[in-house]
């Protein structure tokens, strides 16, 4: 049924228990998962060019480190792995690379400041109400 799994990752330490739960998924099956780490500019467009090129550089650093982590996490397991590293709106990314990648299941974490409020973070909420495929949410805590 699930032949490719992308995995957002923000490169912290609660995405162990998402890949806990995407192991679970992958496991004893022929999957590929794709771990992918977006770089979200907008913070930073209204910064100078030079000041843009170093956050930049750094932030597609943290990604390398990011997608690296969970493909260590996940070829420990067995499980075929790709990365990649994008620039743009997180939300956005995710939905467009499941398109191009074919893929068949998003799993990943929501960390909403208020729970009870609102149940998702809002890159995970914008990606479930826009996701052609299913999405499972871990939810997780920033301090975890």
């Amino acid at each position: 049924m699930y032949s490719d799994i992308l995995v957002p990752t923000d490169g912290s330490a609660s995405m162990e228990q998402v890949l806990e739960h995407t192991i679970d998924i992958a496991d004893g099956r022929d999957v590929t998962v794709h771990a992918l780490y977006v770089i979200d500019d907008r913070a930073f467009l209204s910064m100078d060019d030079e000041m843009q090129d170093e956050v930049l550089e750094n932030l597609r650093a943290e990604g390398e480190e990011a997608t690296s982590a969970v493909r260590d996490t996940l070829e420990q397991d067995g499980i075929e792995v790709s990365t990649a590293t994008q620039r743009g709106k997180p939300a956005d990314n995710i939905v467009s690379y499941v398109e191009d990648a074919d893929i068949d299941l998003i799993t990943m974490g929501t960390q909403a400041d208020k729970y009870e409020q609102n149940m998702l973070g809002s890159t995970a909420q914008k990606v479930v109400t826009k996701s052609s495929v299913p999405v499972l949410t871990v939810g997780v805590s920033e301090s975890e």
